[in-house]
């Protein structure tokens, strides 16, 4: 069943998605080698408080609540990692997966980023991660069925010679973080079958491509919420929350279009600041 809403909707999503695109811009600004996860998720946290937010990760259920604003995920953690005393190292590369709900509606969005001296293949991974998601957003305009650009991005990654993260999938988001559908960044039967969609003004969706260095298979850690690549190999995660207008789509996790948005902007950092 898809959640469908309004033009008005999409764009009051909007300031929810430009304020976690403000998480993300302050994490590629503030992150560095010695600094704990610890202290990268409560200044998030704090960005999104300060302006009146509620961080949507914190207390997600699972065999125990979800302790923190932010996943902050290592090297071979490929999602969901813990934030706490671990120390980025140089050479690095971090996933941070975040999100707020504000005025009612909520953006969701991940990155990863090289820390100091990373080598070529882990820029590359980086890469290849930022760029099949960039292509399955402008696949969007052309498309009929999710399935088509699922089919493309994974297509995508082989072609550059990693591998497509199955066990965990995007989804739908709107006054809630995980709505219907689920939005899988590969194409398998049984969701031919009975998940794929239709492409359409209304539809909201959180993309979400996580690519793995070596195989795709994960396995989970101590914590209950950590995943880790099954060869100890590095992975990348990328997002973006995306509604689809009578016009196309929109990137609504996406940085300030508008002198506006730029003031906007300008506004949430000062709140963060005071």
């Amino acid at each position: 069943m898809l959640h469908l809403k309004t033009e008005n909707d999409i764009l009051a999503m909007r300031k929810a998605g430009l304020l976690t695109w403000c998480g993300h811009k302050l994490v590629s600004e503030i992150i560095k080698a010695g600094m704990t996860t610890g202290d990268l998720d409560q200044e998030v946290e704090k960005l999104f408080v300060k302006n009146g937010a509620v961080p949507i990760f914190k207390g997600v259920n699972g065999r125990v609540p979800y302790p923190a604003s932010t996943c902050i995920s290592i090297n071979e953690q490929v999602v969901h990692g813990i934030p706490g005393d671990r120390i980025i190292q140089d050479g690095d590369i971090v996933s941070v997966d975040t999100g707020c709900r504000l005025n009612s509606w909520c953006g969701d969005s991940a990155n990863t980023y090289p820390v100091g001296q990373v080598d070529s293949t882990g820029l590359k991974l980086i890469e290849v991660t930022r760029s099949v998601l960039a292509h399955a957003i402008q696949h969007l305009s052309r498309a009929k069925k999710w399935s088509e650009v699922a089919s493309e991005m994974d297509k995508f990654v082989r072609k550059n010679g990693f591998s497509t993260v199955e066990e965990f999938v995007g989804h739908g988001i709107g006054h809630e973080m995980h709505e219907s559908p689920q939005v899988p960044n590969f194409v398998y039967r049984e969701y031919m079958r009975h998940g794929d969609f239709t492409i359409r003004p209304g539809v909201v969706i959180a993309i979400e491509p996580m690519v793995n260095e070596g195989h795709k298979k994960v396995r989970s850690s101590r914590d209950y919420w950590t995943m880790l690549t099954a060869d100890g190999k590095r992975s990348a995660h990328v997002e973006h929350t995306v509604g689809i207008l009578s016009s196309g789509p929109i990137v609504l996790t996406g940085p300030p279009l508008t002198d506006e948005e730029k003031e906007q902007v300008n506004v949430f950092f000062e709140k963060y600041r005071t």
